[in-house]
């Protein structure tokens, strides 16, 4: 998304993205976590292989995605910071 399909949101709806945001990276980190477990977990039980490596790469593409989340977050702080300041 870009900065200018932020401006044509209004502060409410970018309060409501930013509070699914935050909401999505707490479903993030869960994932990441439950990923990282089969990994330890298919370690144990069976050593290394195709399926000790593939949590892996799916919680890799998660981090990925949620470092594109934060990016979206600041972008939209700074556009409400803006709005408030256009408006004091």
């Amino acid at each position: 998304m870009k900065s200018e399909y932020f401006t044509g949101l209004s502060d409410q709806e970018l309060l409501q993205k930013m509070k699914k945001l935050k909401t999505d990276k707490i479903v993030d980190a869960a994932i990441i976590g439950l990923t990282i477990g089969i990994a330890i977990y298919s370690v144990v039980q069976k050593g290394f292989g195709f399926f000790t490596f593939f949590p892996l790469i799916i919680g890799y593409l998660i981090i990925k995605n949620s470092k594109n989340n934060e990016i979206l977050y600041r972008e939209m702080e700074k556009e409400l910071e803006s709005r408030n300041s256009k408006k004091a």
